[in-house]
């Protein structure tokens, strides 16, 4: 059975990943991998607070729970998806990025994923 470190290296390995990062609902980071330097601490500090306006906005157009997010920037895109009720994964990828295919692998191992955390 594969780790999660195992898993964090392989979504570090696709074309356009920059960044994977594990982390818990608290913004704590659970284990990481990055190309470009990335401030690991301070994204992982972020994107809990992107979850829960997220998580609200789902409320409020009556869609439900939230399980992932793409937000697109100017140089690419960060994916975030909740892999646990405690955990969650971001992705800091790169414009020509393939998110739909990651999109594709989060949404399948999502509880692969979740029972090694």
């Amino acid at each position: 059975m594969a780790t999660i470190r195992e898993i964090v290296q392989a979504f570090g390995q696709r074309d356009g990943v920059d960044t994977v990062l594990v982390l818990g609902r608290d913004g704590l980071p659970i284990d990481s991998t990055s190309r470009n330097g990335l401030d690991i601490e301070r994204v992982a500090a972020l994107v809990p607070s992107l979850v829960d306006a997220c998580t609200q906005l789902g409320q409020a157009g009556t869609r439900g729970e939230f399980h992932a997010g793409v937000v697109e920037f100017g140089n690419g895109f960060i994916i975030v998806s909740a892999v646990s009720a405690e955990a969650l994964l971001a992705l800091v990828v790169q414009s020509h990025a393939d998110v739909g295919g990651l999109l594709y692998e989060l949404r399948r191992y999502r509880s692969a994923i979740a029972a090694l955390l």
